[in-house]
């Protein structure tokens, strides 16, 4: 009778595979978990009516409190998308990239009131996606 192995092998990504989540995820999961929160923290500050932001005319005007109540809930979804990324959850690489376009569009509309912060953060989400979306050939070959 043949000897099992004590633990079968998974694929690469799949769930609790420790040698699945590559370089370019673990930055991808890292930068999520720092934009996410400093999202919610600028959604907090909108939220409360605070001064920091200002905008004259612009076309996506929206008041600053649905501007908080947005940036507060993608936050969240960019800290879940990271999480998952991060713990090798499959849906995880999906979940960011679409948590991270969904950034990348608010903080494309966002520009006007805070530019200096909008577009470093419209570069980061690009290169979440990038790093998300990128092809990966697997390991061994596979």
């Amino acid at each position: 009778m043949a000897a099992m192995p004590s633990e079968t092998r998974r694929g690469y990504g799949g769930p609790g595979n420790s040698e699945g989540l590559s370089g370019p995820s673990l930055f991808a999961g890292s930068v999520l978990m720092l934009s996410g929160p400093l999202s919610i923290l600028m959604g907090a500050s909108g939220i409360a009516d605070d001064t920091l932001f200002h905008a004259s005319q612009y076309s996506y005007r929206f008041d600053l409190t649905a501007w908080g109540w947005i940036h507060l809930v993608v936050g969240v979804a960019l800290v879940i998308a990271g999480l998952a990324i991060v713990t090798n959850k499959s849906w995880g690489r999906g979940a960011g990239a679409a948590a991270a376009g969904v950034s990348l569009i608010t903080q494309f509309m966002f520009v006007p009131y805070y530019p200096v912060w909008a577009i470093p953060v419209m570069t980061l989400d690009l290169l979440i996606i990038f790093a998300l979306t990128r092809f990966h050939g697997g390991t061994n070959g596979r």
